[in-house]
């Protein structure tokens, strides 16, 4: 029977770069080492990183991955994977933390991060609500539906129901494209304005409907299509 390799040495050269050069000074195979170490204590992790980094396409790509994809990896098992899932959390809720309590359309770029680090990477269509107070500050942040976007799927009504009941006076539409195109179709524009117009209806404003892919972003707002 083989003895575990010792990597003793190797781990704390890395956790030393990482106290003295910050986020910056760990290559993304080496940081998702050492976050598979954590969890696989006895193993040389290397070879894992560099293989999930392979089959995601990239750290970011593979930190928004599911759990049950990362299981299907060879080597991967439900502490390997849980560690990959809190460190995406832990970034989610620090890009969370810089729109939080700040006016929205005041804090634009930071809002853009947070969408982007959540939604690029999914490879179906998600479909969120953000609901704002009269001073455009985020009340609440909800999933409204998953898969094609259209009027069937996401429920105009339900949608300025919900925002009546929340007391929003306005909302953001947001949803991402797995093309990585985010590009808005036909129906993208055509539930836009028809959202838009039912909500005006009571009251309500529709800021913005934000499109997110792996390419980028597009506002329909800046787009001349609300």
């Amino acid at each position: 029977m083989s003895e575990a390799p010792d990597t003793s040495g190797h781990r704390a050269r890395l956790r030393q770069r990482l106290f003295e050069g910050g986020p910056d000074a760990l290559l993304d195979h080496e940081l998702i080492e050492y976050l598979l170490a954590l969890a696989i204590p006895r193993r040389d992790t290397k070879p894992l990183a560099k293989a999930l980094l392979r089959e995601f396409g990239g750290i970011a790509a593979l930190l928004t991955a599911d759990a049950k994809s990362l299981a299907r990896v060879p080597g991967m098992g439900e502490t390997s994977a849980a560690a990959l899932k809190a460190a995406h959390a832990a970034a989610l809720r620090l890009l969370r933390a810089e729109i939080a309590g700040r006016p929205m359309l005041g804090n634009w770029q930071a809002l853009l991060d947070y969408l982007r680090a959540d939604m690029a990477h999914h490879s179906i269509e998600r479909v969120r609500v953000l609901h704002l107070n009269s001073k455009n500050l985020l009340i609440r942040d909800e999933l409204v539906s998953e898969g094609s976007i259209d009027e069937a799927a996401v429920y105009i009504r339900e949608i300025v129901r919900r925002a009546i009941d929340l007391g929003s006076a306005a909302i953001i539409l947001v949803h991402n494209h797995p093309s990585g195109d985010p590009s808005p179709s036909r129906a993208d524009i055509e539930l836009t304005r028809n959202l838009a117009d039912a909500a005006k209806r009571l009251g309500i404003a529709v800021h913005d409907h934000i499109i997110i892919g792996t390419d980028g972003h597009v506002s329909l707002r800046s787009q001349g299509l609300i």
